[in-house]
């Protein structure tokens, strides 16, 4: 426990202080500028850097969770001119006070005649020098506005992520009922004829349903899992159509090692039955090839179908399972996959070829950690 929260808080507290480093070495080549020495332009920035950060935390932390959040615009328009005027007049202190002495004091080591207007007139002239306050204005906006932008957007992508993932859980939950009401209806034709393969129906079913309940909560599952599935639900619908159906299933390839987002493939085997086989009285038949070359899988679902009605030209392509298979395969897959469907008069083929791309792995994890970080909070 201890070392989680070891993690947790140098994931918190590292990204800040990779920005400030930045920030710092960003500020000290431009305060060089001129100047004899990066030293003393480091100086500068770090005299100066505490204004930087009071007006960063206090507009992230206070500002934008008090008024933005709540959509109080008023108010944080008040704050921020607020803020900002203060920011700005501590700046405009620090440089009077120490920054503007000792640059004054370093400039004058090279040169001995050296004058500065800057530093000449009593404390309240310098102070409330419209030219010089106007630089400080600048000066201390120069780094908040940039944080405060890298945080929007992370905003933005967390969001993105927590709605992405929002929609591939809800584009899952929708395949199980589907899934679920299809088998169902085979088993009840079974017990509807005393079948002894009741049983093994059952048992199948049960197998199926708890891959769906416990294992196809992550984003992506094993392949070789993924395919015993395959294998469980295909010797479901043989038991079923006995020798009805002419059934080929062929896996080749290497599939160990491999990962893919659960139950992709098998909503298209399932129209293949339902849509295919189920509504043709002789000659149904049903193949599927499925390969595994590196981290390219081709899926290949092949069928035919009895002649269509006039009014049922596109019966496949509008099928639940279907159109729940290319929304899943763009939200995952986006850029690496091929999909594509065949709907002749007495042939269906729909193609699937992925790219299994491993670098997906910490992409989904990172999200998945995301959402129960989320979860925690609420």
């Amino acid at each position: 426990m201890g070392h989680k929260k070891v993690w947790h808080l140098r994931e918190q507290i590292l990204p800040h202080l990779l920005f400030w480093i930045s920030c710092t070495a960003c500020l000290t080549v431009l305060f060089t500028v001129g100047l004899p020495s990066y030293t003393i332009g480091f100086s500068l920035v770090m005299m100066l850097l505490p204004v930087h950060i009071l007006y960063f935390y206090t507009v992230r932390n206070i500002l934008i969770p008090k008024f933005l959040f709540k959509r109080r615009c008023v108010l944080l328009g008040i704050s921020l001119v607020l803020i900002m005027s203060l920011c700005a007049l501590l700046y405009r202190l620090i440089e009077i006070i120490f920054a503007d002495p000792y640059l004054y004091e370093k400039l004058r080591r090279f040169n001995p005649t050296f004058k500065w207007k800057k530093i000449e007139g009593s404390f309240s002239q310098q102070l409330f020098n419209k030219q010089y306050m106007i630089h400080a204005l600048e000066q201390s906006n120069s780094v908040v506005w940039i944080g405060l932008v890298i945080k929007f957007v992370g905003m933005w992508f967390e969001r993105k992520q927590v709605a992405l993932s929002s929609e591939l859980n809800f584009l899952k939950a929708q395949i199980h009922p589907h899934f679920l009401f299809n088998t169902l209806n085979n088993l009840y034709s079974l017990t509807l004829n005393n079948s002894p393969n009741s049983p093994a129906v059952v048992l199948g079913l049960s197998e199926i349903l708890r891959y769906m309940l416990y294992e196809c909560n992550s984003d992506l599952v094993p392949l070789k899992r993924d395919i015993e599935i395959i294998k469980s639900y295909v010797t479901l619908e043989k038991i079923r159509y006995e020798d009805r159906l002419d059934l080929n299933l062929n896996i080749s390839g290497d599939i160990l090692n491999k990962s893919i987002a659960p139950l992709l493939m098998i909503p298209l085997i399932e129209n293949a039955f339902k849509h295919g086989a189920s509504e043709m009285t002789e000659d149904a038949w049903i193949n599927i090839d499925l390969d595994v070359q590196g981290n390219r899988l081709k899926f290949k679902v092949s069928n035919g179908q009895p002649a269509k009605k006039a009014n049922d030209s596109r019966s496949h392509f509008e099928k639940i399972g279907v159109s729940n298979v290319r929304k899943r395969l763009e939200l995952i897959y986006p850029g690496s996959y091929t999909f594509t469907i065949y709907d002749e008069e007495d042939i269906y083929v729909a193609i699937l070829e992925i790219i299994l791309d491993s670098q997906l792995l910490p992409t989904v994890n990172k999200r998945d950690k995301h959402n129960d970080q989320i979860n925690k909070v609420s």
